[in-house]
């Protein structure tokens, strides 16, 4: 159950780590829209293993292969089937944790809720999932292109971009390793995350999203409100801890006269400290956020855990993984946030109709 995603456009997704294949479902995409199959590809590639020195050396193509939903180039409004081949399973490097619960990982979780788990990897609840996530997003971000959507790595450890967001060039995000577009910070995360790996260790860090020419109106003002759904989006993402959008938890610390956005004669304000929402619904104004993510659970350091039969074992990671997952999570973020932009913005459609 629950594996789906959204209202008007929905993706239901399959599949685990180590198995044959994962892939999806969407149902609810208009008809008629010229898909751009080169510019999914290239989403995917943002987010697939094995693209630099500093993520997991797992080499899968991720090709993504279309079954339906697509004819001679445009949608057909029936739903879009698409699946993408596992095609570089090392399941032999996860054979000495068959009974053995890794730390902070889903594995205790999943076999005390299921009584059996897969544990290849982590199956169901191992982030190659969000692989299906980034298809979707890419063919959401087609459908909805005259909204822009950018996000970036802004933190690695305790090593922070020091400008605000309006000051950085987007168009530099993807010139390094990292996915961080100032080039200084950039270059101190990269070596902070190498230093990290030849410790065996992991580092988390953090990824800002910015949003712009989103139209006034999107969102509902009680349970669905956007920047709930989009929490909701952020916090369904492997490894994420923290949600926070416009001034966040800044804003705790400040006084309303500090806090209220000013309007102008033609409807924008003076300051976005409201993150673009305001009520529940998008006033027009730039949307960002901000997107905490834990260190990676697998070190290859030795750690105490518990097996099946609740005794005290000690476990030591193996396999590829990343010792920092955000420089890769940094298109499931935007794929995430066109999702849910794209849903809201097909239920304002059909009110205009």
């Amino acid at each position: 159950m629950f594996n789906s995603f959204g209202n008007l456009l929905r993706l239901t997704s399959f599949g685990e780590s180590h198995g044959t294949a994962i892939g999806g479902v969407i149902d609810g995409f208009p008809a008629g829209l010229k898909v751009d199959l080169e510019a999914i590809q290239q989403e995917l590639d943002r987010r697939k293993p094995g693209q630099s020195k500093i993520v997991t050396q797992r080499k899968e193509p991720d090709t993504v292969e279309f079954l339906s939903g697509i004819f001679e180039g445009k949608t057909t409004g029936t739903s879009i089937g698409f699946m993408i081949k596992n095609t570089n399973q090392k399941s032999k490097d996860y054979n000495h944790n068959t009974n053995i619960y890794r730390p902070s990982h889903a594995d205790y979780t999943y076999d005390k809720k299921y009584g059996v788990r897969d544990y290849r990897g982590g199956g169901r609840s191992s982030a190659r999932e969000t692989a299906n996530w980034v298809v979707a997003g890419a063919l959401a971000k087609q459908l909805i292109a005259h909204i822009n959507i950018n996000a970036f790595t802004s933190s690695v450890g305790d090593i922070f971009i020091d400008k605000p967001y309006q000051d950085l060039d987007f168009s530099k995000t993807e010139s390094n390793a990292v996915r961080c577009p100032d080039t200084v910070s950039a270059e101190k995360m990269i070596a902070k995350i190498t230093e990290i790996k030849k410790a065996g260790d992991t580092i988390g860090g953090t990824v800002t999203c910015v949003i712009k020419n989103v139209p006034v109106g999107l969102g509902e003002p009680i349970f669905n409100k956007l920047h709930a759904e989009l929490g909701k989006a952020m916090l369904s993402i492997n490894a994420v801890k923290g949600f926070e959008f416009g001034s966040g938890f800044c804003g705790a610390k400040m006084q309303g006269s500090e806090h209220n956005d000013i309007f102008n004669e033609d409807g924008t304000t003076q300051s976005n400290l409201s993150g673009g929402i305001q009520g529940g619904i998008s006033n027009g104004m730039d949307i960002y956020f901000r997107v905490a993510f834990k260190p990676v659970a697998t070190i290859m350091q030795n750690q105490q855990t518990i097996n099946s039969e609740g005794e005290l074992t000690e476990i030591h990671g193996k396999g590829r993984h990343d010792p920092c997952v955000v420089p890769r999570a940094v298109p499931i973020v935007e794929a995430l946030a066109a999702l849910v932009l794209a849903d809201f913005w097909l239920l304002n459609r059909t009110r205009t109709v």
